[in-house]
Parts: C-alpha cells; sequence; structure tokens
C-alpha cells in the first residue's frame, strides 16, 4: 500500500510519466464513508475502463461539507487506508475543495467516472476531461446497498 497515497502534486507527475508511456488513466471521486460492497463494485468495474485507477478522495472537511457536521464517521486517513488495501486502486489523492474539478486538471484523466445517477452534463470535469480528448463514463450502482442505508440499519439496531 506504501506508494498508494499521494499528495496532488506527485499524483500530477506520476500522471505524466503513465501517460508518456501510452497507459490509460481512470478517474473517479468519492467520499467513501463506511466502504461496502457497492463501492467495491463500482470501484472494479471503474478500473476496467483503463490501465490505472485515480480515486480522488474528500477529505474530512470535504465530507463534512457535503454530507453535514456528523460525517465523515471514519476519518481520512482511515478511510485511505481501507481503499488503498483494494487490488483495483492504483492512486488515491486528497482533495479539500467541495469539488474534484482542481484535481482532475491536475490529473489530466483519460477516462472520468462518475455513477449512472448522475447525468455527463452535471459531472464535474466532465468538459475539461472531454476537451482533452478523454471520455465520460457513468456505471450503474448496486442497488439496495448505500452508506445511508448501512447508518439508519446500525441505528435501527442499536437504538434502545
Amino acid at each position: 500500500m506504501d506508494g498508494k497515497i499521494l499528495e496532488r502534486q506527485a499524483m500530477a507527475k506520476v500522471s505524466a510519466e503513465i501517460q508518456a508511456r501510452g497507459k490509460s488513466l481512470v478517474f473517479t471521486n468519492g467520499c467513501f464513508d463506511i466502504l461496502h460492497a457497492g463501492h467495491v463494485s463500482y470501484l472494479i468495474k471503474a478500473k476496467s475502463l483503463g490501465d490505472y485507477l485515480v480515486l480522488g478522495l474528500n477529505s474530512d472537511s470535504s465530507v463534512s461539507g457535503i454530507k453535514g457536521p456528523e460525517r465523515p464517521l471514519v476519518p481520512e486517513n482511515q478511510r485511505a487506508l481501507v481503499l488503498a488495501a483494494l487490488e483495483c486502486i492504483d492512486y488515491i489523492v486528497f482533495f479539500d475543495e467541495p469539488t474534484p474539478l482542481e484535481l482532475i486538471e491536475a490529473v489530466k484523466p483519460h477516462v472520468l467516472v462518475k455513477g449512472a445517477d448522475y447525468e455527463e452534463k452535471d459531472i464535474v470535469g466532465a468538459d475539461f476531461v472531454k476537451q482533452n480528448n478523454g471520455t465520460v463514463e457513468r456505471i450503474e450502482f448496486t442497488h439496495n446497498i448505500s452508506t445511508t442505508d448501512i447508518i439508519n440499519k446500525i441505528l435501527a439496531a442499536y437504538k434502545k
């Protein structure tokens, strides 16, 4: 797992090296708070779209800004460690901003991946990737699996 979690500038350099070798780079992003089978299935599908998968991981402050002050449940370093153990992920880079646009611009992926619940016009970075001869792919989620559902099930089971 050493070497999988990089700072943005280091990832930009690695990205340029990968592309210079003629290999393709896939990028996706998310919070991944309480990793579950739906996440893993999504990440495996994303990896199948190219040679290397880069995961933009929302920092704790970014997750809180999106999901509210009670989240994340799992701190960023722990989320990154669990994700880095997945064979399908080649690199992980944190981002603090509300969106991953600056990170996407630094990585310059060939393929940008998001869930099929997003319309392509609403995917942050889609225009940038397409302007640089890349593609945007939308992956169907595994139904009936979500972090929110898991949280609610835990709350219901332990509410006394």
